[in-house]
């Protein structure tokens, strides 16, 4: 078993944490996570009351440690404190300032866990006091900064600027290799979004799971595009790796004139309500080449474990070849 600060810190077997993806990772798909070993997170987003109503519960049942994560820019002290009444072990902050957050989830003893994309975040973070740090780079799927830094770089940047306080690598991750290759650039553990997302508990339209099996690492972009034309208020300093899609496609490197077409974006809801494009975009990491199948979160946890134990022990065995 792969035991490291952040295992011991969260109360998990496994150094595996869900990324909170707001709109897939669900109460049933947290809950098998930690079933697996690992540590389920709720993607709360903006901390919709109702929404967490019907899927705290679902992992709260378990009694294993589970947490709950926000967009930082979207949501408010309300939501985060009616939050913590379900008890989570941890709750994570992304993107945005989280200093209005941080105190209540402190004190309310679960574990602060703060994402940053860059260093200037990660001294913020451990200013403010965060139990774990989330070093995302841009492999991964979904938002994360428009200039960012990949993964390999960033996260040892990170790990030894944040000295005894656990780094989680995110970005790219998608099988036990990458877990392994983590603990190898210091971090204690890895995030995990994508391949979880094709998974049977995750809160995905089964099309969007047969796409992300499909679905090769080149198919992968990220822009602002889809975010333009859906009129999502994402701030502009973050941009979303997708598959890709007609109307990224069509306004590649033009989202300024895009930005100002009304009618382009009335287009766009015209051809969701149509069918021609998906009512979503497609979030997915550069990892997902090493998705093909759609196994039960919770055997996938220590599957993962099992690989990158693996993956340890051969290069550590591993004779020299030049």
């Amino acid at each position: 078993m792969l035991s490291t600060r952040f295992t011991s810190l969260a109360g998990v077997r496994h150094p595996i944490m869900l990324a909170p993806m707001g709109g897939s990772a669900g109460g049933a798909l947290a809950a098998a996570v930690s079933r697996g070993g690992g540590l389920g997170m709720l993607g709360a987003a903006d901390g919709d009351p109702a929404w967490l109503a019907r899927e705290a519960p679902v992992v709260a049942a378990t009694g294993l440690p589970w947490g709950i994560g926000f967009l930082t820019w979207m949501t408010t002290v309300d939501a985060v404190r009616r939050s913590l009444r379900y008890g989570p072990r941890a709750v994570m902050l992304s993107f945005g300032d989280a200093r209005p957050f941080t105190r209540i989830v402190r004190d309310s003893g679960a574990l602060l866990i703060l994402q940053v994309t860059d260093l200037d975040e990660a001294r913020q973070a451990l200013d403010l006091g965060a139990d774990v740090v989330v070093a995302q780079g841009t492999e991964a799927g979904g938002h994360g900064a428009l200039r960012g830094r990949s993964t390999l770089p960033f996260v040892p940047a990170v790990a030894d600027l944040a000295g005894q306080v656990p780094v989680l690598a995110a970005g790219g991750i998608a099988d036990g290799r990458g877990v392994a290759a983590a603990l190898v650039l210091g971090a204690a553990g890895a995030v995990i979004g994508t391949r979880f997302q094709a998974t049977i508990e995750a809160l995905v339209a089964p099309a969007t799971a047969s796409a992300l099996v499909a679905a090769r690492g080149d198919d992968t972009e990220r822009n602002r595009v889809l975010d333009i034309a859906r009129g999502s208020r994402w701030p502009s300093r973050f941009a979303a790796r997708t598959l890709r899609h007609p109307y990224i496609d069509r306004w590649r490197d033009r989202e300024a004139e895009l930005a100002a077409d009304e009618q382009a974006r009335r287009d766009y809801q015209d051809d969701v309500a149509g069918g021609a494009v998906p009512p979503l975009p497609i979030w997915a990491g550069e990892g997902v080449d090493l998705i093909t199948d759609l196994p039960s979160a919770a055997s996938l946890v220590p599957a993962l474990a099992a690989q990158a134990e693996a993956a340890l022990a051969r290069c550590s065995g591993a004779a020299p070849a030049f």
